[in-house]
């Protein structure tokens, strides 16, 4: 479990990492923050598409072989991106890791039944999901951090190497993971026929599009309306990461027991505090915009393990094909979020990113009320 938790940690902060460095790399290569945001957009869009096709792909290859060679990709791509003498040259980096971290993702994220007892199966999946939380916790602030101390370029750098020691890992501490049954590209479709599995969609969607909006912007955010200096961007982010974290296993257990009043508090929570933030963060400053970062990662850290628990209810049957609709949903959604954002941004000003963030928090939260929950699970 702690090799596979430090796998979904690699690939997510990997992806993450434009996020506090959004202004330091528009700045060395001359573009704006919108267009600095494509660097996520291209990455979400990549393991959209790459979560589903990969999971297909590998057939019955043993999953930990794939896991290996796809973490390894990800440290050559995190090279090339700190080697990017242009936008252009970053973007083909951030394929790569859309690449890798689509697949690496969604064969994670349904090993736990696998790997553990049936009735640990909640536990194991809230640590594997755990590597989420603590890529907010320790992967993007430290980004942020180290990028102040040396560049942006070294912070990619230091990626790389983490990638290449998390491919050792896994190669030496995961068992052989032969396929159970190779996913079929009926089998991944036939999903759809579920009301539950795309309610959950759907949600997903919403919530993590809404998140994205928002939180890929959040450094113009928190400088601009909150006036935080750049020294204090990585504790600001750091107390997001540790509400996060805190966020992931209380969700964990909660989306166990009741999926759908676990996604409720989510949405609600969520959607309170980004509301919040142009509203409050302006007036008050730094310390009340704190807080209501740290609430939007309380909330936001249970989404991940809260929405796959959700699926996995929904589908009982078909773990690894609802895994790959999962995590091609999930960032297809960061993908359309960060992009929408990045129009909003450009458009409104940072304020209007918060409003649009909200508004999709909230749509979330209809589907939740309106839609049809997991069987055993609030139906």
């Amino acid at each position: 479990m702690g090799a596979l938790a430090a796998g979904t940690f690699t690939v997510v902060t990997s992806e993450m990492l434009p996020v506090g460095l959004l202004t330091p790399i528009g700045g060395d290569l001359g573009i704006s923050d919108g267009t600095a945001g494509l660097t996520l957009t291209v990455t979400g869009l990549v393991a959209a598409v790459a979560a589903p096709v990969l999971t297909l792909l590998v057939g019955r290859m043993d999953r930990r072989v794939v896991l290996v060679a796809l973490m390894g990709m990800l440290a050559v791509a995190n090279l090339l991106a700190a080697n990017a003498s242009n936008v252009v040259v970053l973007l083909v980096a951030r394929v790569l890791v859309g690449l890798g971290m689509g697949g690496v993702w969604a064969l994670a994220a349904g090993l736990a039944v696998r790997l553990v007892p049936g009735r640990r199966v909640a536990v194991a999946t809230s640590l594997i999901f755990s590597g989420v939380a603590a890529a907010s916790v320790l992967g993007v602030p430290a980004g942020a951090f180290v990028g102040e101390l040396g560049g942006w370029r070294t912070v990619f750098v230091a990626m790389a190497v983490v990638c290449a020691v998390v491919a050792v890992a896994l190669a030496a501490l995961l068992p052989p993971l032969p396929s159970t049954g190779a996913v079929r590209l009926s089998g991944v479709l036939g999903l759809f026929g579920s009301a539950s599995v795309r309610t959950g969609l759907l949600l997903v969607a919403l919530l993590v599009t809404g998140h994205f909006a928002a939180y890929t912007y959040v450094r113009p955010v928190l400088e601009e309306v909150a006036g935080a200096g750049a020294g204090q961007i990585g504790t600001l982010l750091l107390a997001f990461g540790v509400a996060g974290l805190a966020g992931n296993f209380a969700a964990g257990t909660g989306a166990a027991r009741s999926p759908r009043a676990t996604a409720l508090v989510i949405c609600g929570v969520l959607a309170s505090a980004v509301l919040l933030m142009p509203v409050l963060g302006r007036g008050a400053g730094v310390p009340v915009a704190a807080v209501l970062l740290a609430v939007w990662g309380l909330a936001y850290g249970g989404v991940s393990v809260s929405t796959q628990t959700w699926l996995m209810a929904a589908a009982p049957g078909a773990r690894e094909a609802a895994s790959a609709l999962f995590v091609g949903v999930f960032n297809g959604a960061i993908a359309l979020g960060a992009f929408a954002g990045g129009r909003a941004a450009d458009g409104w000003g940072t304020t209007g990113v918060m409003w649009l963030g909200g508004a999709l928090a909230v749509g979330a939260l209809v589907t939740v009320v309106a839609g049809r929950a997991p069987e055993g699970g609030d139906g």
